[in-house]
Order: structure tokens, then sequence, then C-alpha cells
């Protein structure tokens, strides 16, 4: 009991931390640009680059290209891939732009190239794009009658649409989207630097800080991060936005309501918070205004403005209706892969990934594809549990594996995939990811032995 208990509080813990950590700042702006791309974008606009009968020298290198400067990590690129493929674009070129995104984006290569090595994060770079475009052709032919009936699909049911032009102000209102998607991501010190603190005496804060290390205490090692005081007014957000937004935007088309108000406020609330600078000291809490606040600040006021007094009503409403479809489709599939692949972290000791991948070998190399499977961490948090096993005496093949393998084939990632594209798709394409991560884990440890 004692060990179902311990499993469970792995689970749970994972799941809070993750929520806690790493969901505002990107899933929520990346619901929303998916919304715009589904609702605003012209079909066309999409089809004519990354469309089935698209020129594949655009095509592929595009949706590859597209990953590596959006910065999202393997749950954020779900609701951009299910907009995208649901808009028009060709299998083919969604699935690269599906692997390559989160595997290649700039600040997992940066990241990588600092802690672990330039090689390591050139390999990851070049092979991953290499790949994954090859992913998408094998894809793209192995499926081409069923891609076809996409294709057909999309044309007749946008029989009206208009040409491949983007008016003006939705690639402005998509590019401040993309904004907030970037100010809230991106790492460097225009943003994460504070440049103003104050001091709020509160007891009650290190108290209950100190009791969540004790119910989740923090595993650098293993990527497990505890939940902070900042990550439970989080998390208690988030469940508000759930509940307002269940009644303000089921019936969006019915009209905006004060619900649905209150939702979009809540989330502008919830964004602005997680910007905001929180640490836990002696004497309460410590809260610092930074970059990254005033630029949210200035994108979401200039969103509002532009949905409010550009946009029609019935844009507005679609707009949001798209967005609440990718969450529903979505969220909860993450909600449960996060946790089982907590518990699965906890299943599966370190130390066998280490003994099984201590050589450059085929099977080293799945050993390490598998565990990227199976111990999901969020994207620059597998940059130092890779880090972690390099020291153990992890080869360096077996960890490009790993490094690729772990932010495509999660086991939420998987579970979404399949319901977006359908069960003989996604099970070829984990096929194929596993085959090629494996290989270039195996190809990249032949140059370095």
């Amino acid at each position: 009991m004692a060990y179902v208990v311990d499993l469970l509080q792995s689970g749970f813990g994972g799941l809070g931390a993750y929520l806690a950590a790493h969901v505002l700042l990107c899933l929520l702006p990346a619901f929303f640009i998916a919304g715009a791309l589904s609702a605003l974008m012209p079909k066309e606009a999409i089809t004519r680059y990354l469309g089935r009968d698209a020129n594949k020298w655009v095509s592929y290198p595009a949706s590859a290209l597209g990953g590596f400067f959006l910065a999202v990590c393997s749950c954020t690129i779900m609701p951009l891939f299910a907009s995208i493929y649901k808009k028009g674009a060709g299998l083919g070129p969604a699935i690269t732009f599906l692997f390559v995104g989160p595997a290649v984006n700039i600040l997992a290569i940066s990241f990588t190239g600092v802690q672990i090595g330039l090689d390591i994060a050139l390999a990851r770079l070049i092979l991953a794009i290499v790949f994954g475009i090859l992913i998408g052709l094998l894809m793209a032919r192995i499926f081409r009658k069923d891609d076809q009936e996409h294709a057909e699909n999309v044309a007749q049911n946008n029989v009206f649409s208009a040409k491949a032009n983007v008016p003006t102000h939705t690639l402005i209102f998509f590019l401040l989207l993309l904004g907030t998607l970037l100010a809230g991501t991106l790492q460097i010190g225009l943003f994460r630097d504070v440049f103003y603190e104050f001091a709020v005496p509160a007891n009650w804060a290190v108290e209950l800080q100190a009791l969540l290390y004790r119910l989740i205490p923090p595993d650098p090692g293993m990527g497990i991060e505890s939940i902070s005081v900042h990550g439970v007014f989080l998390i208690g957000l988030l469940i508000l936005i759930a509940l307002s937004a269940v009644k303000g935007f089921t019936d969006i088309y019915d009209g905006l309501n004060q619900w649905t108000y209150l939702a979009l406020g809540l989330i502008t609330l919830t964004l602005l918070f997680a910007s905001l600078s929180f640490v836990t000291d002696g004497g309460g809490l410590v809260i610092g205004l930074n970059g990254r606040l005033v630029a949210e600040v200035i994108l979401l006021t200039a969103i509002w403005w532009v949905a409010a007094r550009v946009f029609t009503a019935d844009e507005v409403q679609e707009w949001l209706w798209e967005t609440w479809r990718f969450v529903k489709q979505i969220f909860p599939l993450l909600l449960v892969g996060v946790f089982l692949a907590s518990i699965a972290r906890t299943l599966i000791p370190a130390s066998w990934i280490q003994t099984l991948a201590g050589r450059n070998t085929v099977w080293a190399n799945f050993a390490a594809v598998v565990f990227g499977v199976f111990m999901y961490f969020p994207t620059l948090v597998e940059v130092p549990v890779a880090q972690m096993f390099l020291a153990l005496g992890m080869h360096r093949g077996p960890l490009l594996a790993y490094l690729l393998a772990d932010p495509e084939l999660s086991i939420q990632s998987i579970l979404i995939t399949n319901t977006l594209i359908g069960k003989k798709k996604t099970a070829v394409y984990v096929i194929f990811v596993a085959i090629f991560s494996t290989l270039a884990g195996l190809i990249f440890g032949w140059f370095v032995q």
C-alpha cells in the first residue's frame, strides 16, 4: 500500500510541478495561436507552402525551420500541429514540423551546446532536420491516399475561402500572439532580469513552501521539480480558468457572455502573474518585476485591443471556439500523459539505462530511445538529465538518441497524435521516430568513438 501511495505521490507531484512550471507561459499562448491559425488564417496561406501539392523543396524546409524558430516544447507543438494539419497542411510537412519543432528549437540547441557540448548540439540540430524531413516524406508516401482524401476534404470545406493573401490585420494579430509565446519562453536577460523587487512579510508562505518541499521533494538529477508557492497560486488560477471557460466558451457562437470575459480576464491575469519573479525567503515573499512582465503587458493589451476593434464579432467567436476546441482535445490527454510519465520515471531506475547505454550499439541506442518515451522531461529539463547520464557513463551516441526521442515520443505526445491522425499513422510515426533516433545515435557514436 505504501508503494502505491509513493507512485500516486510521484504522479500527482510531477503533474502539479509541470502545471506550475511549464504550462502557462508556453501552452496558453500556443492554444490561442493554434486557434488563430485555424480560424483566421486563410486556408491557402497554409496549403500554398505546406500543402500536399506544394513544392517539396519549399514545404519541408519551411516545416523544419518553423519548429526551430518557434522554440516550442513537445506539448506546445501539439496544438500548432493540429491547427496546420486541420487547415490543409500535407501529412508529410505537418509530420516534419511535429518532429523537428521540439527536437531542435533554438532554446534546446543553445542549452545543449552550453551544458553538454557543441558536438551534441550540432548533431542534434542537423540529424533532427534531416531525419525529420525523411520521416515526413516516408509518411506522405505510405499514406498518400489518405493524404489525398484529407486535401480534398479541406478543399471542399473551404470552397469560398480567400486566396493565399493574408490580411494585414490578421498577420499583425498572429505576430502579437507569437510574441506572447516568445516573451514567455525566451530565457534572455532582457526578459529574465529583475529591475525592481519588493518584499512582502508572509510567514505562511515560508511554512507552505516547507510543506510543499516535504510533499514533493525536488530531485534535479531526475528532473523532478517541487511546487513553489508561486506555482500553487498559478494552479489555482488554472482551475478558475477551466471553470469559467466551460460556461464562457462552450456556447461562444451565441455571443460573448460574462463568463467569457471572466475567463479571458483570468487568462490575462495568469499570464501576468506567471511572468513575475517569486522567491520565498526567511521573511516571506520577494516579488520581482522583470522585462517579461512588461513585454506581456504590452502584448496582451495590443491583442485585446486588436480583437475588440479590428475583428468582427463572428471572427472573434470563431477564434475563441477553435482555441477552446484544441484545449478540449489536447489538454486532458496532456494531463494523463504527464501523470503516467511521472509514475514511470519512478518505476524505471536510471541505473538501468546507464548500464544498457554505456556502449554505442544498436541496442544501447534503442534503450536510450525507450528511456525517452517513459521518462519524459519537459524541454530544457532533459538537458541536465542527459548531462547526469553522461557523467554516469552513458555513451554520447545513445545520449543523442535519447535527446531526439525524449521530446518526440513521450506518452502524452503519442496519445495526442493518435487522436489527431489516427492509430495507424501514429503507430507508423512512432516506429519511424524510434528507428531514426536510434540510427542518429549510432551514426553520431561512430564519429565520437
